[in-house]
């Protein structure tokens, strides 16, 4: 229990230190010693609960409680005031809404419901621990020197970077705090400070567009938060617990009525994985700096959402409407942000509807709730994470260093700057190719899908996947290129921005060498008492097995044949006569061109707009109709009482 709570409140006092630290030396030690401890008291974490098949901590001080709700109540007032400040009236309105009627909850019917076990660790929660604290940290160290190129290119404006760390390690702690609540009160409170970070993080330049694209992300995540705050209220006054387990387990007592509380709570964590209609706000948080995007795309705020898909896996299904709703909101979304990215060329928002389509067929298969399933949607959670934040972060220093983060500046990437092109293509083969574990993983969930009998969900991954392959294709393409007459620019890149990249990069490739050992002695004993037991295994140890040894030898010639290769440029064919420089050709009308490489990126056909809209319409009505037939069986429920 120690540890769990070190995790929680050594990054709120890293965090309080790190507010008032103005030198960068200081600032670099403070935040490397802390980020190598939080990793490492990560890995014990593990260690210590691995055997174990989940742990219950009362934590029964009532002071706590009163604590969090003054604390919920001094969030609620700030924003209040920010939202009238800024005229952004709805998130005032939300928190006068939220935060009321839950105190309201707690000083009355809350109070008198008995929370045996505050908190709650379990495999999942292990999983969620290492995520966070491995790869959190190594955003914290990578932003080290991120920040200082950032505060150079801004040096017209004030250095802001102690409130930067101070939040960024806020979040570590508050991720923390909400994979180990089992009290649905306390996981409300930590989510909150999740969305409150995220919105500082998002505005943090304090430009107008930075400003509104926070504001964004704060009501949007407000009304999932409200959600949530109804899903509680639900919980405690209908069926008397406010534990999170005690929720799953009476599930198979009330089987659909359970469905009740689970499609507010379900609404919540749709809103936070940025799923259709709300993915704008993690679009907009593109405005803010790299290191900003990837812990929320890679490591926090978005895994808090699938995190509580996952963990309602076993009330959802394709037998009741919250169920259903997950589904096909995740499905919708899977499809039409894969369609979205092919329009992109901005690195950074390819990554972004990335991020939300692979999180929308997470949300697809916590939604289906089998075993199998879910299996497929925990492990796209491992793999998504440690890929996806090597690319962001390599994004960032392409972009400090190139001057530019699209796609088709990034010609000649491979000679300019070659280790961080090798990094990124690592990254990319991570996202599509076997045997990389986001492949198999994908594999995995069509399986289930198929097993599910839901016929529009195996057409869903099937088209959403070739798409997938289409844009990721496109962008490893510009990188492998040899481009004559470039120069190597990556000597003022900082060596903490390296470290973190290689050390992603060795962990993209040790999470894929573990893949058996992590399904075998982590995934499947959650499953097994989550589920009372699986089925059937989705991947096989033997498929497993083999999908290692050929990972191991893809690494074994990768060392053997990296730096070897004698390349040399040669005279091409440049659509005329080349003039002897590989870079400009005679054109037809006898003028020098100078040639150009780029790709066809359908704008017309997948524009983000048209995706946008469409997904959006469909995603909305699937809400509606869930929180519809919810209201059916609610009003149903109540008649048969009277």
């Amino acid at each position: 229990m120690g540890t769990i709570l070190f995790l929680i409140f050594f990054p709120i006092i890293i965090a309080l230190i790190l507010l008032v630290s103005k030198a960068d030396k200081v600032r670099d030690v403070i935040v490397k010693i802390a980020a190598l401890a939080i990793a490492a008291v990560s890995i014990v974490v593990a260690v210590q609960y691995f055997k174990s098949g989940g742990e219950n901590f009362a934590v029964n001080i009532e002071a706590v409680n009163y604590v969090m709700m003054v604390i919920e109540a001094l969030l609620a007032i700030y924003i209040i005031c920010t939202g009238i400040k800024h005229r952004k009236y709805l998130a005032s309105i939300f928190a006068l809404i939220q935060t009321p009627l839950l105190i309201w909850f707690e000083l009355t019917n809350g109070h008198h419901i008995a929370v045996q076990n505050n908190m709650y660790v379990d495999r999942l929660s292990v999983i969620m621990i290492l995520i966070i604290g491995i790869i959190g940290s190594l955003i914290t160290v990578y932003a080290l020197g991120y920040m200082k190129d950032f505060q150079h290119h801004h040096d017209d404006q004030p250095d802001r970077r102690p409130w930067f760390f101070f939040v960024m390690f806020i979040f570590l702690g508050a991720m923390v705090g909400l994979v180990t609540s089992n009290n649905m009160i306390w996981m409300y409170f930590f989510w909150e400070i999740t969305s409150l970070s995220s919105f500082w993080l998002i505005g943090f330049t304090k430009t107008e567009e930075a400003t509104n694209n926070a504001f964004r992300a704060l009501i949007m995540n407000l009304l999932g938060g409200l959600g949530f705050a109804i899903g509680i209220v639900i919980l405690g006054k209908v069926f008397g617990t406010l534990e999170l387990s005690s929720m799953l387990a009476l599930g198979s007592v009330y089987g659909e009525l359970m469905a009740i509380p689970a499609v507010f709570f379900a609404f919540a964590g749709i809103t936070k994985a940025a799923q259709m209609p709300f993915n704008s706000w993690l679009l907009g948080a593109m405005v803010a700096p790299t290191p900003t995007s990837a812990l929320l795309h890679s490591s926090t705020m978005v895994k808090a959402g699938v995190f509580m898909i996952i963990k309602l896996a076993p009330v959802l299904g394709m037998s009741n409407f919250a169920g259903i709703m997950t589904i096909m909101v995740g499905g919708i979304t899977f499809l039409m942000a894969s369609f979205a990215a092919i329009s992109q060329s901005n690195a950074k928002r390819v990554l972004a509807y990335s991020t939300i389509a692979n999180l929308g067929l997470i949300v697809a298969c916590g939604g289906i709730g089998t075993p199998e399933a879910v299996w497929a949607g925990v492990m796209l959670i491992i793999f998504h994470a440690v890929t996806k934040s090597l690319l962001f972060l390599c994004v960032g220093t392409a972009e400090h260093n190139i001057g530019s983060r699209d796609i088709e500046d990034m010609d000649g990437l491979f000679v300019r700057m070659p280790k961080l092109a090798g990094f990124m293509i690592i990254g990319i083969a991570g996202m599509l190719l076997a045997p990389f574990g986001m492949l198999i993983s994908k594999w995995a969930a069509m399986t289930a899908f198929v097993d599910s009998g839901n016929v529009i969900l195996v057409a869903i991954i099937c088209f959403g996947s070739a798409v997938t392959a289409f844009y990721w294709i496109k962008w490893m393409g510009k990188l492998a290129g040899i481009v004559a007459g470039e120069e190597r620019i990556d000597q003022n890149v900082h060596k903490e921005e390296t470290f973190v990249h290689a050390t992603l990069v060795a962990l993209v490739i040790i999470v894929c060498l573990m893949f058996p050992l992590i399904s075998m002695y982590m995934l499947v004993p959650y499953l097994e008492i989550v589920f009372g037991g699986l089925s059937a295994m989705v991947l096989s140890a033997d498929n497993m097995i083999i999908m290692v040894v050929m990972i191991a030898v893809l690494v074994l010639l990768t060392g053997l044949f990296f730096g070897k290769t004698n390349k040399k440029i040669v005279p091409i064919y440049l659509a005329g006569a080349n003039k002897g420089d590989n870079l400009t050709y005679q054109g037809s009308m006898g003028k020098d061109v100078a040639f150009k490489l780029r790709n066809w990126h359908m704008e017309s056909y997948f524009g983000e707009k048209k995706m946008n809209l469409i997904g959006g319409i469909i995603a909305t009505a699937m809400i509606v109709i869930g929180i519809g037939f919810m209201v059916g069986t609610l009003v149903s429920l109540l008649g048969g009482v009277a």
